[in-house]
């Protein structure tokens, strides 16, 4: 609900509306009239505009750790797969242009038979690495920030500050 829009909102965002709108009870900052008129609006809802108005005059929640975590989740996915993405993109290209290079002035014929080979290992090998970066299954080093992200969230307070006690 960052941006106000007249799309649709799916089930998910008003549950998730329904429930920050449960913790804003839970702090004090809601009466019991307004959590069931509000709970009730934010289930009728059709629109981002509806589920935006139910909540534009309370504060922002401090995010979860679930939602941090799920968050970090998403990202690391989107990361590992950009970085397979462009890592393979790059790489087609630079074989078969070595293929060319190569087999240029000796045959000509298996210039492009080669050159289609090669581009369909290359593109199937990318493809099965983004599978698996898709399933967590391939550890990239430039995610360990990520990984640094979760551990400190992970450990109480005093130890994330170097706290000795």
């Amino acid at each position: 609900m960052e941006q106000s829009s007249g799309l649709r909102v799916s089930d998910e965002q008003r549950e998730r509306a329904a429930q920050e709108i449960r913790e804003h009870f839970a702090a004090g900052r809601l009466s019991e009239e307004e959590l069931s008129e509000r709970v009730q609006r934010a289930y009728r809802a059709r629109t981002e505009e509806e589920l935006t108005a139910l909540l534009a005059d309370l504060p922002r929640l401090p995010v979860s750790p679930q939602q941090r975590k799920a968050e970090l989740a998403e990202r690391r996915g989107q990361l590992r797969r950009r970085l397979l993405q462009e890592s393979g993109g790059g790489l087609a290209p630079f074989v078969a242009g070595k293929l060319v290079e190569h087999y240029n002035a000796h045959v000509p014929f298996v210039l492009g038979a080669g050159t289609v080979v090669v581009a369909a290992v290359v593109l199937s090998t990318v493809r099965r690495a983004l599978d698996a970066a898709d399933r967590g299954q391939i550890a990239q080093p430039e995610l360990d920030d990520l990984d640094r992200i979760e551990r400190e969230e992970a450990l109480p307070i005093g130890a994330a500050l170097g706290d000795a006690t």
